[in-house]
């Protein structure tokens, strides 16, 4: 039983390792088209008014906040990918928790796609720009990310029961644990209680 579910969460690592790296080729490929096309140039107008593609070099977080804290970002960024991929492997290997191992897929995705940006050249480029709300211009990276993000919030509001979500805090192993704890404590009250009853049956014999 133990080595089909190593094997199972094998698979399913490589899949997400895999899922993984084919959006993040997505999203290099995307800001590559953006250096190509729209660096030093004047932005690419797809709706007059409304949506515009515009080369930015982005020095802070997603949306341009926190700017110039390259180390700072680049730890948050392995804590995320480190806590993303705990989830993952601890979550249940069912359907029922398709939804969020997508969504684990799409926040290291997101979150791999950025952080090699910085690595690489201290900056993130963004280029989709809604200019008609003024919206801080962005990235497929960040569209990961921030999609992502609504779905776990929605999954866990108004999908997920509190307790399919026990496994993340180990509830589940403690119970187990314990219910073998109870039930190791009841066999040891049963024999004393038989060795007490023979101790009496053999005094009424005598």
């Amino acid at each position: 039983m133990e080595k089909k579910q190593t094997n199972q969460k094998g698979k399913q690592l490589f899949i997400l390792l895999i899922s993984v790296l084919v959006l993040v080729v997505l999203d290099q490929w995307t800001k590559y088209l953006a250096v190509m096309y729209l660096k030093d140039k004047e932005p690419f107008v797809l709706w007059q008014g409304v949506f515009e593609l515009r080369y930015l070099e982005n020095r802070g977080a997603a949306f341009g906040m926190l700017k110039d804290q390259r180390i700072v970002f680049l730890i948050m960024t392995v804590i995320i990918m480190a806590g993303t991929l705990w989830v993952y492997l601890k979550m249940p290997q069912t359907k029922r928790f398709l939804p969020l191992r997508l969504i684990a897929t799409g926040i290291l995705a997101g979150a791999v796609g950025n952080m090699i940006d910085r690595l690489l050249n201290g900056f993130v480029v963004d280029f989709f720009y809604f200019s008609l709300i003024d919206f801080p211009i962005f990235n497929v990276a960040d569209i990961y990310v921030t999609v992502s993000s609504f779905m776990l919030l929605l999954l866990y509001f108004f999908f997920y029961k509190e307790e399919e979500l026990d496994f993340l805090f180990g509830k589940k192993e403690k119970e187990a644990s314990e219910q073998v704890d109870g039930k190791g404590m009841e066999d040891t009250d049963e024999a004393v209680a038989e060795a007490e009853n023979q101790e009496e049956k053999l005094k009424d014999e005598e």
